[in-house]
C-alpha cells in the first residue's frame, strides 16, 4: 500500500445518508425484493422539452466552451430579472455567480468565509449536507432544534439565544428539506429584527424549493421584508427542483459583490464553470413558460393529501401538512418500544426505518440524520400510485408490531 495521506479535516465528515439510503435500496432491488422507493429527493417529471431543446440548440451553435468562470452573461441577467420579478430582489450581474448546484454554492461560500471555530447556526430538522459542509470548511455547526409543536420552524427566541460573537452565518431553508415547512412574512419580519440586532451575522437562504408552495403563492422573502440585510445576505438557488434539471447541475448564488468576487476567484480555481450547455438550458427555463410549475405543485398536493390520508389514519404514527417542498417528516414516536413479528424492539427510528426497509420492502430515511428524532422522512416525488403503495406497506407493517 501506498502512503496515501488523507487530511484530517476529512474525518470530521460523514458519508450523505440520503445518498446511503438510495444505495442501500438499490442494492435490495438488485437482490430481487420488491422496494418501494420513497427515499429520492429530486422531481419524478422529466426536464421540460422546451429547456432539453434549448441546450441541444446550444451544441449546435458550438456554444461548447469555457463561459466566464461566474457564468454566462446572458444567464446571470436572466437570474438578475428572476429576482426582481419574483422575489422583489435587485442584484445586477456582477453580485450574481453560477455554480455548480445550489450545493456547490453553498460549500464554496462556507469555504471562502470561515475561519477555524466559526459557528454557523442551523435549524433541526436540516438539509443532512449543512452540518457536514460547515465541517469540512473548520466550521462548528450549532444546531438549534426546532420542535414540532413550532411548526418545526426556528423561532425568534432561539435565534437570538444561538448567536455568540462566533457566529459567522445562519442558514435558513423555506420551504425546508425535510419538513416541508415554510415561513410566513410575519415570522421572517420575526427573525429579521433578530439579525438587525446582530449585525455581525450573515445570512445564507437556501431556496431552492421556493416554487413548491401548497397553501399559498405568495414567495416573501426575508431581504424583501427588511431590505437592511441584503448587504450581509447571500441567496442560494438554482433550477433543480422546480424544473425537474437535478442532473443539469446548475445553481447560483446572489449577495454582495466582494463576496461574489471571493466565490469567482475560487471557483476560477476548481472548476472553472458550470457547464455551457447546462447554463444554455437554465437560460431558456428562466426565460420561458413557467405554466407547467403550476401543474406539477398540483400533482404534489394531490400526492401530499394522499398519503396524509392514509398515514394519518395509522395508529401510532403522525405527520403535520407540510406548506410545501416534497416531503413528509412523520412522527414515528408510537412505534418506539414496540417489538417486530420477528422479535425486535424498535428502539430508535433507525430502527423503524430498517424494519420498514426488511420488513415491508418502503426505503425511508431516519430523522436521526436530519436533527431530530423519531421521525422518517418520505419524498412523495413518486406517483400516487407508488406513494399509496408505500403507505399500505406501512400500515400493514405497524399493524403487525406487537
Amino acid at each position: 500500500m501506498g502512503n496515501i495521506h488523507i487530511a484530517s479535516r476529512l474525518s470530521r465528515v460523514k458519508p450523505s445518508p440520503s445518498s446511503a439510503a438510495q444505495d442501500r435500496a438499490a442494492a435490495l432491488r438488485r437482490a430481487g425484493k420488491d422496494i418501494v422507493n420513497l427515499v429520492v429527493g429530486e422531481p419524478d417529471f422529466d426536464t421540460p422539452e422546451q429547456i432539453c431543446r434549448a441546450a441541444c440548440e446550444a451544441i449546435q451553435r458550438g456554444e461548447t466552451r469555457y463561459t466566464q468562470a461566474a457564468g454566462t452573461l446572458a444567464l446571470r441577467q436572466a437570474i438578475a430579472d428572476k429576482f426582481q420579478r419574483e422575489n422583489g430582489l435587485v442584484y445586477s450581474p456582477k453580485e450574481i455567480i453560477v455554480t455548480v448546484g445550489a450545493k456547490h454554492a453553498i460549500y464554496n461560500a462556507l469555504s471562502v468565509t470561515l475561519e477555524p471555530g466559526d459557528e454557523v447556526i442551523i435549524p433541526a430538522p436540516y438539509w443532512v449536507s449543512y452540518p457536514d459542509m460547515t465541517l469540512a470548511c473548520q466550521g462548528e455547526p450549532v444546531i438549534v432544534t426546532c420542535q414540532e409543536s413550532d411548526g418545526f420552524k426556528l423561532t425568534p427566541a432561539k435565534l437570538d439565544a444561538a448567536i455568540t460573537a462566533k457566529t459567522r452565518w445562519l442558514i435558513l431553508n423555506s420551504p425546508t428539506n425535510p419538513t416541508g415547512s415554510t415561513y410566513s412574512a410575519t415570522e421572517l419580519r420575526a427573525l429579521a429584527n433578530v439579525l438587525l440586532r446582530h449585525p455581525h451575522v450573515m445570512l445564507m437562504t437556501d431556496d431552492i424549493y421556493e416554487h413548491i408552495r401548497f397553501e399559498s403563492s405568495d414567495n416573501p422573502h426575508l431581504v424583501a421584508i427588511e431590505p437592511q440585510l441584503q448587504s450581509r445576505t447571500l441567496v442560494i438557488n438554482g433550477v433543480s427542483k422546480t424544473y425537474a434539471m437535478t442532473g443539469w447541475r446548475i445553481g447560483w448564488a446572489a449577495g454582495p459583490a466582494e463576496l461574489i468576487s471571493a466565490l469567482d476567484m475560487l471557483q476560477s480555481q476548481s472548476v472553472s464553470n458550470a457547464s455551457s450547455i447546462s447554463q444554455a438550458a437554465a437560460l431558456a427555463a428562466l426565460q420561458g413558460d413557467q405554466t407547467f410549475i403550476a401543474e406539477w405543485v398540483k400533482i404534489y398536493k394531490h400526492r401530499r393529501d394522499l398519503a396524509l390520508k392514509i398515514l394519518n389514519a395509522i395508529p401510532g404514527i403522525s405527520c403535520r401538512t407540510p406548506g410545501g417542498a416534497f416531503y413528509l417528516y412523520v412522527n414515528c414516536s408510537g412505534m418506539i418500544g414496540r417489538t417486530t413479528p420477528e422479535g425486535k424492539r424498535l428502539e430508535t427510528d433507525v430502527d423503524v426505518v430498517m424494519y420498514l426497509l426488511e420488513g415491508v420492502g418502503v426505503a425511508l430515511i431516519p430523522g436521526t440524520v436530519y436533527g431530530l428524532s423519531p421521525y422518517f422522512r418520505m419524498s412523495i416525488a413518486a406517483s400516487a400510485e407508488v406513494i399509496e403503495d408505500g403507505c399500505r406497506r406501512i400500515e400493514r407493517a405497524v399493524t403487525d408490531l406487537a
